[in-house]
């Protein structure tokens, strides 16, 4: 992958992206989607971000996300970019495959 800024989805992008991601929406007052993941318990969340954190670095690109208990609440949004990329949309759809 070259060190191109990636590019803002366009506003008919961001709607295309968001109708095939189950369960993601749009954060009010910003440009960005969150999710909440829900684990049977602790452990099962915690192996779930571990193996979202190994790919994150690889794809140099980083989720906001807190934890508590087997929730888990994502926000993903590219900051080089002021908004939403590609790079949210492929981490998004890793993150639902890693959970499934």
């Amino acid at each position: 992958m070259g060190h191109d800024r990636p590019k803002r989805l366009s506003p008919e992008a961001r709607k295309e992206a968001l109708s095939v991601l189950s369960g993601w929406a749009l954060v009010e007052g910003r440009e960005a989607m969150s999710k909440r993941f829900v684990f049977r318990d602790f452990n099962e969340a915690f192996g779930w971000m571990s193996r979202v954190a190994l790919l994150a670095e690889k794809l140099d690109h980083h989720p906001e996300w807190s934890n508590v208990y087997k929730t888990v609440v994502v926000t993903l949004s590219t900051h080089d970019a002021g908004g939403l990329t590609e790079l949210d949309v492929r981490l998004a759809r890793a993150m639902d495959a890693m959970a499934s």
